[in-house]
């Protein structure tokens, strides 16, 4: 089981599971050539790739991917605000699972400005949940290996920059409203099964907003698994 970070952040997505030689993409937030580079030119070696919605940091390439052959899995409310078609483009849905290889794949929905799903991902022993651009998690999962969440700013630092003047009141709501933050990424920790858990990633976190040691450190000290930013 191999989980490969190449971009995350607000500018860029770009991750990979690889797991019995079997390799998913999840999120397409680069250039097709950035993402060629990536995979050191083998894009031939990916059985597909998940989106979680339309914003460009994580769909920039996808219009591309289709065009390379590479099957692609979306909401129909990321194909609509695409413009997507084609017969390498599979519709998902919430709560319908779906097979990649050696992948089970469960979408379910996040909390966001824009559609926006998540994913459980089986195969074999490991079970991983990727969840990025919510809020918070609606819901609970039990025998995890691998979580992969966007954790993008603390509370405190975020206020701050507002009264600093570093970051206008109106971006402020959107990113209370639309993304996670450390005190309820350590609720979700707190409220998880995390028995079987090896490794835990934190995307996407803020340039402004963050601490990526103190985020690593406290989230270390309650679930006790290694964790990686």
């Amino acid at each position: 089981m191999n989980i490969n970070i190449y971009h995350s952040g607000s500018s860029a997505n770009l991750y990979r599971v690889s797991d019995k030689g079997v390799s998913i993409l999840i999120e397409a937030g680069v250039p097709v050539k950035k993402i060629k580079k990536a995979l050191n030119y083998k894009l031939s070696n990916i059985a597909g790739c998940l989106v979680s919605h339309a914003h460009m940091d994580h769909a920039k390439g996808l219009k591309d991917l289709l065009q390379c052959g590479v099957d692609c899995y979306v909401s129909p409310e990321t194909a609509k605000a695409l413009d997507l078609s084609g017969h390498r483009l599979y519709i998902i849905k919430p709560m319908e699972q779906f097979k990649i290889g050696t992948w089970i794949i469960k979408p379910f929905d996040l909390v966001h400005d824009a559609p926006c799903l998540g994913f459980l991902m089986v195969s074999g022993e490991n079970k991983v949940l990727f969840a990025i651009d919510t809020n918070y998690i609606p819901y609970r999962f039990r025998g995890l290996t691998h979580i992969m969440l966007g954790v993008n700013y603390d509370n405190e630092i975020l206020m701050d920059n507002v009264t600093l003047g570093h970051i206008h009141p109106e971006l402020t709501k959107r990113i209370l409203k639309n993304h996670m933050s450390l005190r309820t990424a350590k609720n979700f920790f707190r409220a998880n099964d995390m028995s079987k858990v090896r490794e835990i990633y934190l995307l996407h976190l803020s340039d402004g907003n963050s601490n990526a040691e103190r985020f690593k450190t406290e989230i270390q000290q309650i679930t006790g698994r290694p964790v990686y930013v």
